[in-house]
């Protein structure tokens, strides 16, 4: 069992691995680069070198490329021989307004350093020329820029990615000098009254706290990173997308960090477990309210997340398939060529011809107007009743399916040997469909149970569209229109991950189920 675990593993990391460049190799350089920004209103509003210039800028953010911008040498350079004041100093000014002026920029001793250090490096040493009018003065977005550029390989483009998968908060996270106190240490947590590990110096100040919200436990110290999208969700962490609730704002009395042991409290939604360090100066209201730097903060809010309510809608739909399917389907199989047996039939021909669209807003149509069931997700007023449409339109095809293999497997399964010696024994025929046919036939169906509950996390797209739900089910579909790379690349390693975890399980479960199969290579040749 555990070789087969360490290959099994091994073998996924590496499909994993492969899965996850090709699908970078595909969208990094097989898709015109320039699509992102067909929705982007700040590129449209750039002109000239303004706008080349935004471009490398969104191209580093997303990954295609790094590149080295003029001013930040020159800050380095300065920096180091006149120190905080070299701003002001004749040489540093020079050479800014060196590349102002394409003639002074060729001749220009900072320019031709810049250039040669990056090209060494590898760079391309890009140079554009300010954009002027004829009678003088530079033109709307012709400030010239002197940059140097250098493509990403797709192979350290995963290197990187794969290295900043797991985040885990250290007291160097920070990186600010005024910054001195740093630690990480347990202390009384004013907001829930219990322990909580705080830090400083960490990107969040609670990285472990205990509230009265499911599953009451809570840290921000180790985060697996799936990746920043860019554009939909414009620079969040997609594992913050998708796991922060929904719903409406949840407003109570509660106090700033600076009220805490006074009897002032305030009307507000804020969340201050989620505070995390404020790099830039501070507004007088921030300094009133809080007692150091940390100062950003996230919103409560009511409902579940995105992924919350796709799995629940999906457990929910999971259940209610198989405690559906699997009996209908063992009906049909006992009262084969009957009433019972045409009308299952019926069922799923009806299920699998008719296109999911087209029976999901045919069922709306009959649970809005028969039922009176909330149609949109949001106009619900009770929101449990929400759930139902969607739910039970998502169970109605896996339904059909179970039916249909339930069945198929139990008909192969009458005829076996071991099922006429237990009719010569006198064994009923409910108690060989109930013990033995039925037993035998789920050995098909049991691989498949890890692969429908996890596969609850990734959604269901046009479920969660017709009825707009706050799902992940349309969260691919809306990477691709919108060309988010961030999120295109973390579905594909979110999706791997369930079916190779789905696999895996799958095998275990059945070698449970069914003695007879054994994972051991010395007992049974192995799987």
């Amino acid at each position: 069992m555990k070789k087969y675990l360490a290959k099994r593993i091994a073998f996924s990391i590496f499909s994993l691995f492969v899965v996850v460049m090709t699908v970078m190799l595909l969208v990094y350089t097989m898709i015109e680069r320039s699509v992102i920004f067909q929705q982007d209103d700040t590129w449209n509003k750039k002109s000239n070198n303004d706008r080349e210039m935004y471009e490398y800028v969104q191209y580093q953010k997303y990954g295609y490329l790094t590149y080295v911008d003029y001013s930040s040498f020159l800050k380095e350079k300065y920096t180091a021989k006149y120190g905080a004041g070299y701003e002001t100093h004749d040489d540093f000014i020079a050479d800014v307004e060196a590349i102002q002026d394409a003639k002074a920029a060729k001749k220009n001793a900072s320019v031709k350093e810049f250039t040669e250090k990056y090209s060494a490096q590898g760079y391309e040493v890009k140079y554009m020329e300010p954009i002027t009018y004829k009678r003088g003065g530079t033109k709307p977005g012709g400030k010239g820029y002197l940059i140097a550029i250098q493509e990403k390989n797709v192979f350290f483009r995963l290197i990187d990615y794969l290295k900043g998968f797991i985040k885990i908060e250290t007291t160097n996270d920070v990186k600010d000098p005024e910054l001195t106190d740093r630690y990480i240490r347990i202390e009384k947590d004013p907001y829930s009254g219990l322990f909580a590990v705080v830090g400083s110096g960490t990107t969040h100040k609670y990285l472990l706290y205990f509230d009265s919200s499911f599953p009451f436990i809570h840290q921000n110290w180790i985060r697996i990173n799936l990746g920043t999208s860019y554009t939909t969700y414009r620079g969040q962490e997609i594992t913050t997308v998708i796991n922060s609730p929904t719903g409406d704002l949840v407003v109570s009395k509660q106090q700033y960090p600076s009220q805490i042991g006074t009897d002032n409290y305030t009307d507000t939604a804020i969340d201050f477990h989620t505070l995390t360090y404020n790099s830039g100066i501070l507004s007088e209201i921030e300094r009133s309210q809080f007692n150091d730097k940390y100062t950003v903060y996230s919103y409560k809010r009511s409902g579940l997340s995105m992924i919350g309510n796709s799995f629940v809608m999906g457990i929910i739909a999971t259940i209610i398939a198989y405690a559906l399917g699997l009996p209908l389907g063992m009906l049909m199989a006992r009262r084969k060529d009957q009433l019972a047996d045409k009308l299952g039939n019926a069922y799923i021909i009806f299920i699998g011809a008719v296109p999911s669209l087209a029976y999901i807003f045919m069922f709306a149509a009959l649970g809005t107007t028969l039922f009176h069931l909330p149609y949109k997700f949001a106009n619900a007023e009770v929101p449990i009743l929400a759930y139902i449409l969607p739910t039970i339109s998502l169970s109605l095809p896996s339904i059909g399916s179970l039916m249909k293999w339930m069945r198929r497997y139990m008909i192969d399964q009458m005829n076996s040997d071991y099922v006429k010696f237990a009719r010569s024994q006198g064994l009923s025929e409910k108690e060989i469909f109930d013990i033995h046919i039925s037993r035998n036939a789920m050995i098909y169906l049991v691989h498949g149970i890890p692969a429908n509950i996890l596969g609850c996390l990734t959604g269901a797209i046009i479920t969660e569209r017709v009825y707009s739900v706050p799902g992940v089910g349309n969260l691919l579909t809306r990477a691709i229109n919108s060309h988010d790379n961030g999120i295109i690349v973390a579905c594909t390693v979110f999706y791997t991950s369930l079916s190779i975890i789905s696999l895996i399980l799958g095998d275990l479960l059945l070698t449970k189920y069914d003695p007879r199969i054994s994972l051991q290579e010395d007992k049974g040749g192995g799987r």
